[in-house]
């Protein structure tokens, strides 16, 4: 713990950095991706929009997905008492009731600035702080059941931000393109979020934890993950072909092909091999993201 930790502890408030550790910000980059997605998407030019386009990043990244993370730590924190001691709550730098005070104040923030961005990115920021909040604090506690728990990140971190980006720039309920894409990638996104709880199975089988790891077992629940993952992409692929966008089809599923390769090693040792995919197959699948949102910003321009 830094010198200036320990005096803000001491003396009941939390040191800058602390803060910025409870808002974890290395979890902002996924929904900062998908709504520059749904920035692309849009068909809107950025250049005479930037203002809107920081906003509509701040309030995915920092604000709400940053209250997500401070929610979290919030609830968890007796379990991260045990598994995690160094934690910003556990360890004190983030003392008594801080992480909470926090939480509820990046809420009302997140609200506020989704307000100024207009009546549908209000609406989405609206629905994203209720999964936030259900996600982690009881009585629905959704992660606790690997089905609904991993369905709310994923469309927290994907189809919401790339929705958010979209309306940001319209200003407008997207057209139904996007919003079936921003759904399809929500979805696919469930898998990789099963990805992420092999390295806590144990420790969610004694908690109580239904993780889907923990419920089916680690090899039954990394073939699901890879057909969640899989089978939205292909719906993508069908859909862009539909629209004429062959060029932008072909890239998916080059990156689609290239991700079962990888799958086949990943379901030789799941557990093991789980971070590493994290690290490879899904950067193809975001990279999938981005082209399926070029196709859109094409068709809006009539190409």
């Amino acid at each position: 713990m830094s010198k200036s930790a320990v005096i803000s502890s001491s003396r009941g408030y939390p040191d800058p950095l602390s803060v910025l550790e409870l808002l974890k910000p290395i979890t902002w980059f996924a929904p900062m991706w998908a709504l520059g997605c749904g920035v692309v998407s849009s068909g809107v030019s950025i250049q005479n929009n930037w203002l809107i386009v920081a906003g509509a990043i701040v309030l995915a990244g920092p604000m709400v997905c940053g209250t997500s993370q401070a929610v979290n730590d919030w609830f968890d924190r007796h379990v991260d008492a045990i598994n995690e001691p160094g934690r910003p709550i556990p360890s004190g730098r983030v003392p008594g009731r801080w992480a909470l005070y926090i939480a509820i104040v990046w809420t009302g923030l997140s609200l506020l600035l989704a307000a100024a961005l207009g009546i549908w990115v209000l609406w989405a920021a609206v629905f994203g702080l209720v999964l936030a909040w259900a996600y982690s604090a009881p009585p629905p506690r959704l992660k606790k059941n690997g089905w609904w728990g991993n369905g709310a990140v994923g469309l927290c971190y994907e189809g919401l931000p790339w929705f958010t980006g979209a309306a940001a720039l319209q200003g407008a309920l997207p057209d139904w393109r996007i919003i079936s894409l921003a759904v399809l990638y929500s979805i696919g996104a469930h898998g990789i979020m099963t990805l992420n709880d092999f390295k806590s199975v144990e420790g969610d089988r004694q908690l109580g934890l239904r993780s889907l790891p923990a419920r089916y077992g680690i090899g039954p629940a990394a073939k699901l993950a890879c057909w969640v993952m899989a089978l939205p992409q292909v719906v993508v692929i069908g859909l862009l072909l539909s629209w004429s966008q062959h060029i932008h089809a072909g890239i998916v599923t080059a990156l689609l092909a290239a991700q079962l390769v990888l799958m086949r090693r990943l379901l030789q040792d799941p557990e093991g091999k789980a971070a590493w995919y994290n690290a490879t197959g899904t950067t193809l699948y975001v990279l999938g993201m981005l082209a399926a949102a070029f196709a859109v910003r094409a068709l809006q321009a009539g190409v």
